[in-house]
């Protein structure tokens, strides 16, 4: 049985068309035809049944369909291995981050990790903090890092740091020493707050924030990154981490005016583990030594 047949086949099964299946695999319908034919003939059974310029899955074909799949990807994953350590990886090893996280820390710390072990193909899945840790549990990653903490018996939660909350507007056209004081209830009432880019603190700090400012628009935009983004350009005003802002606020790109309305929230970052070999517990150290203020 030929690897381009199963190929074939899962194209035309999910096409249910020769034609579209060949500009799919850009082969000719032909071609098709013919890889159809010959692995019906290698199984002994029908695979399609032929209507026309319209084919359909037979009840085996189906079946079929799944087992294809499977071999398929089982295939792939087989070469991507044999190509991996052909490169000169010996282990494969992968974490998940949040997105919050990703454009801060993990440039630096990956840096170094990378340099110390060139025999390891690393792998960084950004998700949102939810879902890391079932991620770790389920083995899918070696190693997490979220804003949120472990609900789970047997996953680890390392405290990496703790993170002030910074009220963030664009830079005004008065640097923050000659220029008048800003006032946080105005520019509350007057610009968008974006909300909801961390999965913590937003719903309790809205609460309190209006019950000192009436009318507040907000808009949610839950990646921290676009947020940035969105305050330098003038779109609206946010409190953001003070680790993801502390370059733009050295730069003069952010501004931080002073904040007494409320009492600004702290939060903080995890590592989730479920099983430390040496490679988590070199990662985790390597962390530990990082400065985030």
């Amino acid at each position: 049985m030929e690897f381009q047949w199963l190929k074939t086949f899962i194209v035309a099964a999910e096409t249910t068309n020769f034609r579209k299946a060949s500009e799919k695999l850009i082969i000719s319908q032909p071609s098709v035809t013919v890889h159809i034919r010959l692995l019906e003939e290698y199984l002994g059974t029908k695979l399609f049944d032929r209507m026309k310029n319209r084919v359909t899955l037979t009840d085996t074909g189906k079946l079929f369909y799944i087992e294809a799949k499977q071999l398929v990807e089982q295939m792939e994953k087989s070469v991507n291995r044999i190509h991996t350590y052909a490169q000169g990886f010996r282990k494969n090893w992968t974490i998940a981050i949040s997105p919050l996280m990703a454009e801060t820390i993990l440039p630096y710390i990956l840096r170094t990790f990378m340099e110390s072990h060139p025999e390891v193909e690393i792998s960084i899945r950004v998700e949102e903090s939810d879902s890391i840790e079932q991620l770790v549990d389920n083995g899918d990653v070696h190693l997490g890092i979220s804003a949120l903490d472990a609900k789970f018996k047997n996953i680890e939660s390392i405290r990496m740091y703790e993170d002030p909350i910074l009220f963030v507007v664009s830079p005004d056209i008065y640097d923050e020493e000659s220029g008048p004081p800003i006032d946080a209830s105005e520019v509350l009432q007057k610009d968008y707050v974006f909300t909801h880019h961390h999965p913590v603190y937003w719903d309790n700090l809205l609460n309190k924030l209006n019950k000192h400012v009436n009318h507040i628009r907000t808009m949610k935009v839950t990646q921290a990154h676009i947020v940035k983004r969105f305050v330098q350009e003038g779109l609206g005003v946010s409190f953001l981490p003070h680790s993801i802002v502390k370059r733009e606020l050295i730069e003069g790109r952010l501004m931080q005016p002073y904040f007494d309305l409320v009492k600004l929230p702290t939060v903080s970052t995890y590592i989730l583990v479920k099983k430390k070999g040496e490679l988590e517990k070199e990662f985790i150290h390597l962390i530990s030594q990082y400065y985030f203020g």
